[in-house]
């Protein structure tokens, strides 16, 4: 397995943008909370910003800022308890043949046309499935903080060549692991999605990093709602990080 191996809050500014459709409740409308100037965001500043459930896309640190609603809830995963359960000990069985390859932040066409494969099986029709090599470039390979690419290959055999089977991008921040993005090829019989978070966690663990932040768990969206299966979870609720009830 391969290894992954400034300036204080207050002088940045906040502003929320302006509404737009919610990518998760449909109906909805959100509103975010943006962290400025972008190039003053490095790794240190941007550490404290997750703490405090800000997110990154590209350039922009942002967290949810709607108005009337509070559905996402920032997400995180203490390494150093979190016990994978059953289906995720069959998930790394199945997937432990998997070679990884740690890069830097850089464009590969391999990689943008996995991600337009799996946009277009798994989010087709909500606008990323029609991404441009810009657009591709500025939501994942864009970056001031301690960004990494990891490749996932499935080795080759007698029968096929060496493939590409899912591409992560993460930051390694001061107390963990903060997933960003991943995309992976289209298989119904395969766990890619849930595999790369196992992956994630035994990384934060070997860096003796405490902590693997997944980002926002929505409970009234089916593709969020996957996140807190990783227990024990702490989630983000009034400034303070606290497990949810055991009986989620």
């Amino acid at each position: 397995m391969t290894h992954l191996k400034e300036l204080p809050l207050q002088a940045l500014q906040f502003y929320a943008t302006a509404p737009y459709p919610c990518s998760y409740l449909a109906g909805h409308q959100a509103r975010s909370q943006v962290a400025t100037p972008s190039h003053l965001i490095h790794n240190d500043a941007y550490s404290d910003l997750v703490t405090r459930g800000f997110r990154r896309s590209g350039m922009f640190t942002y967290r949810p800022s709607c108005d009337g609603c509070q559905a996402c809830t920032p997400l995180r995963v203490p390494v150093d308890t979190f016990r994978p359960n059953r289906s995720q000990r069959r998930c790394l069985k199945d997937h432990a043949h998997l070679e990884t390859r740690v890069l830097n932040l850089c464009f590969v066409p391999e990689h943008y046309q996995l991600y337009l494969r799996y946009q277009n099986s798994r989010h087709a029709g909500g606008g990323m499935d029609q991404d441009s090599i810009d657009q591709y470039t500025q939501f994942l390979l864009q970056s001031r903080v301690n960004s990494r690419l990891i490749e996932f290959w499935a080795p080759a055999t007698d029968e096929q060549a060496a493939a590409l089977k899912m591409v992560s991008i993460v930051d390694v921040i001061n107390d963990g692991i903060s997933a960003v993005y991943t995309f992976y090829e289209p298989e119904t019989t395969a766990s890619y999605g849930t595999y790369s978070v196992l992956w994630q966690i035994e990384q934060a663990r070997i860096l003796g990093l405490p902590h693997m932040y997944l980002g926002y768990w929505i409970e009234q969206s089916a593709k969020m709602r996957y996140k807190d299966r990783f227990r024990p979870c702490e989630m983000l609720r009034d400034g303070v990080w606290t497990q949810p009830p055991t009986d989620r």
